[in-house]
């Protein structure tokens, strides 16, 4: 038996009606995917399938905790998952992906493994941005980020008076060094409106 066979259902001898499914994602699982953004975590999926007989719904709850690394500190943090997808499978020739939410597979074949779909759906629902709380990344690694910063705290307030005082002295300038060729221009505009 793979990997995955318990993800695989078989829609050919599926009956007409609604089929229940539940999944226990375990760290195991996380792993024999290989996927990029989820290693580790403890998932509970609840799959209900409406079978007309040539098409399926297919409904799934997600609900969990993943365990992905700070963007920061690079410890493991939890990440609360909890999601609502949908899946249309239909028969066809060949395997096709209609959308992101129809997927069409060959009679002959009959049956899809849902486990690759499962993940993504969790993938998905991972923020962009995964940071600890404040204070609660890893304080070695916080110190030694502070250490390797560029600028102190006293250094950005310097810089930022620096700015103010360019952005003014930048105005006295704009103002007393106008284009003459804007003269021009701006009385062409001020004959058109009369």
């Amino acid at each position: 038996m793979g990997k995955f066979e318990l993800y695989k259902i078989d829609l050919k001898n599926l009956s007409p009606g609604i089929h229940k499914y539940t999944y226990s994602l375990e760290n195991k699982f996380f792993i024999d995917i290989d996927g990029t953004e989820v290693q580790k975590g403890k998932v509970n999926v609840d799959l209900s399938i409406k079978s007309s007989g040539t098409i399926f719904e297919m409904t799934f709850n997600i609900e969990g905790i993943v365990l992905v690394p700070c963007d920061r500190c690079l410890d493991d943090m939890e990440v609360p998952v909890m999601t609502q997808n949908r899946l249309v499978v239909k028969f066809g020739d060949e395997y096709a992906e209609e959308s992101d939410e129809v997927v069409v597979i060959p009679f002959d074949e009959g049956a899809i493994n849902l486990a690759w779909f499962i993940y993504e759906f969790i993938a998905l629902t991972i923020p962009m941005k995964h940071v600890h709380a404040p204070g609660k990344c890893n304080k070695a690694m916080s110190s030694k980020l502070k250490k390797h910063t560029a600028r102190s705290s006293a250094d950005d307030e310097d810089l930022e008076d620096d700015i103010a005082e360019d952005e003014i002295s930048m105005e006295d300038d704009s103002a007393e060094s106008i284009d003459p060729r804007w003269d021009a221009l701006k009385g062409l505009v001020e004959n058109d409106n009369n």
